[in-house]
């Protein structure tokens, strides 16, 4: 299973992740495919928890590809029965489950050169880089967008923390299959493309714009 650890050298899939990224990159956020993804895991410890279910969905051109998706679920472990009444999942249950170098491989194979999207992003991803850890391999070298950093930059917003009900609230979206992996990636990706409306509402908005930190005016 670990064949690559005798050869120090990576696996195919991802080799074929690295060299994506050598591959020229798109300049419009209309051009660029977006990954929105969550995870739920078995607890908030990096060092100790796991990854339970990863979901993930793309946008293309400022549409979401509901065919363009990812749902993936993985054999629990480690079991903190503490966490089942947030995300539902228990321990045996009916839902097909796979072991964890599988789901990261076949995660890393959908992502490709992506832009990652999350809210409250630094979590889910430094989840996913300590499962990369795990299997000996780099951490995720994607771009990312949180939207709750996004959401600061429209006018007006103070620098609070912002949890996805509220803003799930004051924009509008209804909160189905919330606390799940699919349903939040989903209830992010809306959230995504109405800050982005916004945005446009009140200035300009360019691709480079999206990972900027900048708080003059024009930029997000």
């Amino acid at each position: 299973m670990f064949k690559w650890f005798t050869y120090k050298t990576y696996p195919e899939f991802f080799k074929t992740y690295l060299k994506s990224f050598k591959e020229k990159q798109p300049k419009s956020i209309e051009e660029t495919r977006f990954v929105v993804f969550d995870t739920e895991t078995t607890g908030l410890d990096l060092a100790n928890d796991r990854i339970l279910s990863i979901g993930a969905i793309a946008i293309n051109n400022n549409i979401i590809e509901v065919a363009d998706s990812f749902e993936i679920y993985l054999k629990q472990d480690a079991f903190n029965a503490e966490t089942v009444e947030i995300h539902g999942l228990l321990k045996d249950g009916n839902l097909i489950k796979t072991t964890e170098i599988e789901a990261i491989e076949q995660f890393i194979r959908f992502l490709g050169n992506s832009i990652l999207v999350a809210h409250h992003a630094a979590f889910d991803i430094e989840m996913m880089n300590a499962a990369l850890k795990r299997m000996k391999l780099p951490k995720l070298r994607n771009k990312t967008i949180d939207t709750g950093i996004l959401y600061k930059k429209l006018e007006g917003k103070k620098e609070n923390h912002f949890n996805l009900d509220v803003l799930c609230t004051e924009f509008n979206i209804p909160k189905h299959d919330r606390h799940t992996a699919s349903g939040d990636a989903y209830i992010t990706a809306l959230l995504f493309l109405k800050i982005i409306s916004k945005l446009k509402k009140e200035r300009t908005v360019h691709y480079s714009d999206l990972f900027r930190t900048s708080n003059h005016k024009g930029l997000i």
